[in-house]
């Protein structure tokens, strides 16, 4: 945990956040901070700064907190994801947050098991990973993630609008260009399951004005696959 992330209901008045679940656990056990010492916080969705340690007793923490810093920049990018299975979405999602992804569509596609949709990572889950890849990268801008469970209504009604910033691509190991060079430009990428988007997904998504694209003979994991072609796509 590389920031403490705060909510509004941390807070006793403008400074004084109360702090009593995990991460008062992290910060007990791992940090062993003594009343005086600092710690990296930042408020979800707001600014970053310090905040002072005043009291610690065996199940809470108060803090006296002063947000100065803007949170790091997001990532110019709209990433379109075949849904993953569920061991695999939590740490695609940890990763693409701690990478400061901000937009993410979790789609369907025919090699997406049904039983995916109904996992309690979806229901339940998704902004409990997000916020552990943002006190990873010291984040505070909780990425937004949209469902969508029917491929072809997506891709031709809401596709052509979400990608018309910059440059659109689709990773696809067959019948691909090289990724281009890195830069700063707005990018939509669209990354397929396990096995890849089939002919009919990639030649929509061709239509739809994405290049497909490959980073070398090597297939890789979803998992992998996510962290590789976002830097490879961006400039570090």
């Amino acid at each position: 945990m590389n920031l403490i992330i705060l909510f509004e209901s941390d807070f006793l008045d403008s400074q004084t956040a109360i702090l009593n679940d995990r991460r008062f656990d992290h910060i007990s056990t791992i940090q062993k901070p003594s009343p005086g010492d600092f710690l990296k916080v930042g408020l979800l969705n707001g600014e970053t700064g310090l905040a002072e340690v005043t009291t610690i007793s065996d199940n809470q923490i108060s803090l006296n907190v002063e947000l100065t810093n803007p949170p790091p920049k997001a990532l110019p990018l709209t990433l379109v994801l075949a849904l993953p299975r569920p061991k695999m979405l939590k740490r695609v999602l940890q990763t693409v947050s701690s990478m400061g992804v901000k937009q993410l569509y979790l789609i369907n596609s025919y090699r997406v098991d049904k039983s995916y949709w109904g996992s309690p990572v979806l229901e339940h889950q998704i902004n409990e990973h997000l916020l552990l890849g943002l006190e990873q990268a010291g984040d505070t801008i909780m990425p937004e993630v949209h469902l969508r469970k029917r491929f072809k209504p997506f891709v031709e009604d809401e596709l052509p609008e979400i990608s018309s910033e910059g440059s659109s691509f689709v990773a696809h190991p067959y019948d691909a260009a090289v990724c281009p060079n890195p830069s700063a430009e707005h990018k939509t990428l669209a990354i397929g399951p396990e096995g890849g988007f089939i002919p009919y997904e990639v030649e929509k998504l061709n239509q739809c004005g994405f290049k497909s694209i490959h980073v070398g003979e090597r297939i890789l994991r979803v998992e992998t696959a996510v962290p590789v072609l976002l830097s490879r796509l961006f400039p570090v």
